[in-house]
């Protein structure tokens, strides 16, 4: 099945839960749109993080980034809910202060802290 819009997204995050996963993050990065949507879904419901699209091609690295950066939330104790939105903001941080290297899909940026 295509994901072509955040409701599919949701959809296909719930399909996940049903196969037994604990908690299923859908990433909306990859949708058409000036918003993005991921979908945080647990067994106790679904949270929806939408923010705006940052216009750029340089996002290479964005889901690598966020994963560690969620993981390390957890591993300090976070919420799975405040941790998604922590990393969420981080990648954000990154895409937005992207070097711009190369003519391809360029690398975050996250120098100097």
């Amino acid at each position: 099945t295509e994901i072509e819009d955040a409701a599919d997204a949701l959809l296909a995050a719930q399909e996940l839960m049903l196969q037994g996963c604990g908690a299923v993050l859908a990433k909306g990065g990859h949708l058409p749109g000036d918003r993005l949507t991921d979908w945080l879904v647990t067994r106790g419901g679904h949270v929806a993080f939408a923010s705006d699209r940052i216009q750029t091609r340089h996002t290479h690295g964005t889901g690598c980034t966020l994963a560690a950066a969620l993981a390390a939330g957890l591993g300090q104790g976070m919420t799975l809910e405040a941790a998604v939105a922590r990393a969420r903001a981080f990648v954000a941080q990154g895409i937005a202060r992207a070097p711009g290297f190369g003519a391809g899909h360029g690398p975050l940026g996250f120098y100097p802290l």
